[in-house]
């Protein structure tokens, strides 16, 4: 954003910071509002503030005051999404970057720093660097991979079950992801207590962020070395064997990217689920009647409590016009998910659910939509559907509004979730649980239990007549059977 398009066209706004103590001290130079700040920490009530005095696409100041548009829109964050001959997610066109507005030490540089992976990449580099990605994940076995986090999700239960209480976020949302990442990646023997805090660290921009990532770069890089040597039937050896022929480098920076965001959003997305089931009496009756499905429950949390608030950012490749603003060629806007899946144009009922509807930006779209969320949306079902199972009975452990929650401009995450039930017996993680609840959905029945039904012997083939009787459509079992032995 220029100094020239710092407003819409037609409004008068004050030119000068307002003095302290004045009730208007988040705003900063031009009259623009901070997204940061004492008076910044409900980002969701300073957006519909912006969305009140300029519409759908309003401009703001990021840290240190640095001009950017944010979307608040739903059609006008598609658009954006959706023109990539308009808006890029290069960062290296941002004026502010390009004149030295944003200093190395900007406290979003994590965010900024361009670096040559498929989501800065435009053209033909993005088609090759997107393309192995998506091949790769193409290659997922997902009914093993469900299988496989009902069964992490067993070990995780089996670890506090007998206490008769947990927290869910550190001892369950937090771990879940890292191990199902772990096993995809075909490095199981590195999921531990130090890998799953550096991944959480790193976004952050803390002081130790710096040597999170160092860490989780080691582990990455020497995956992709023994996995160059020996490949396997794994995430990462289908990466290195892509005819993209990526380098070491591409490898592990690439690996080090869905790592980071597979795991932060399905965390998140995790602890949003279940906190809604513990704290909205409406979820939970209609999940334990049947009205709805742990699948519609994960969907709803996308468009109430997106795992990611906002994302930065997309530049504008040229002049512009975007929900009646100007938007000057090298102007940033920031992808804002959150207010988006509220604008009152989509959602005019805030209170309504949304189901069968997956129209949210959650995954984000265009070139740009994450390639994984079917990943993230299984470990969120899964994962949900298999620790309800053990706990039928569980229940939060202290009011709603004593939760805590750490928010900054990404996201908004729960510090913690603490539950209580009667202490249950641990369970061996290759049977079946002892009282399983009736599947909802078909393809449910496969985390319902982690080893196959037994096989039914079949009846010896009658002879043939001359007329035979019509052949009856197999039960559900029998086709449920069959299904599961992939007949």
């Amino acid at each position: 954003m220029t100094s020239e398009s710092l407003y819409p066209s037609g409004t008068d706004h004050p030119t000068a910071t307002p003095p302290p103590g004045c009730p208007a001290h988040g705003i900063g130079p031009g009259g623009l509002r901070r997204l940061y700040g004492p008076d910044a920490e409900d980002l969701g009530a300073v957006y519909e503030e912006l969305r009140s005095q300029h519409g759908t696409v309003a401009p703001a100041l990021l840290h240190d005051d640095v001009p950017i548009w944010v979307v608040l829109g739903h059609s006008e964050n598609m658009h954006m999404l959706r023109s990539p001959s308009h808006y890029s997610r290069d960062t290296r066109l941002w004026s502010p970057m390009q004149d030295g507005t944003v200093k190395p030490d900007h406290p979003m540089m994590p965010h900024l720093a361009w670096q040559p992976l498929c989501c800065y990449a435009e053209g033909d580099e993005h088609l090759r660097l997107r393309g192995a990605v998506t091949g790769a994940m193409s290659t997922i076995d997902y009914r093993g991979i469900r299988r496989h986090i009902n069964r992490a999700t067993q070990h995780l239960v089996n670890k506090f079950c007998e206490q008769g209480k947990a927290d869910l976020v550190s001892q369950f949302a937090e771990r879940l992801p890292m191990m199902v990442m772990c096993e995809i990646f075909g490095m199981p023997d590195e999921y531990n207590d130090r890998l799953v805090e550096a991944a959480r660290d790193l976004p952050k921009g803390t002081e130790t962020a710096i040597d999170s990532n160092a860490y989780i770069m080691d582990v990455l890089t020497r995956l992709t070395v023994r996995r160059r040597a020996a490949p396997e039937d794994d995430f990462t050896s289908h990466l290195i064997n892509h005819p993209a022929r990526l380098t070491d480098e591409e490898v592990s920076q690439h690996l080090r990217l869905v790592l980071i965001v597979a795991y932060e959003s399905t965390a998140n997305l995790l602890a949003n689920v279940l906190r809604v089931v513990l704290t909205d009496p409406r979820f939970r009756a209609q999940l334990n009647g049947g009205q709805m499905t742990v699948p519609q429950a994960v969907e709803q949390s996308m468009w109430d409590e997106p795992p990611f608030s906002t994302v930065l950012g997309y530049f504008a490749k040229q002049e512009t016009e975007l929900g009646g603003q100007r938007i000057r060629k090298g102007d940033g806007l920031l992808m804002a998910i959150a207010p988006a899946n509220i604008d009152p144009r989509v959602r005019p009922d805030i209170n309504a659910y949304m189901q069968g509807n997956r129209s949210h930006l959650a995954f984000s779209g265009g070139p740009h939509e994450c390639p994984g969320q079917d990943i993230g949306r299984a470990i969120a079902e899964v994962g949900v559907d298999a620790l309800l199972t053990r706990l039928p009975d569980v229940e939060l452990a202290c009011e709603e509004h004593e939760l805590r929650w750490r928010a900054s401009i990404s996201n908004r995450h729960l510090v913690d979730l603490p539950v209580e039930f009667a202490s249950k017996s641990q369970q061996d993680v290759m049977e079946s649980p002892t009282h399983p609840v009736p599947s909802q959905r078909a393809r449910d029945w496969e985390v319902r239990t982690s080893t196959p039904p037994p096989q039914v012997k079949a009846p010896e083939p009658a002879a043939p007549t001359s007329t035979p009787e019509p052949v009856a459509r197999p039960g559900v079992f029998q086709r449920l059977l069959r299904w599961w032995r992939g007949d």
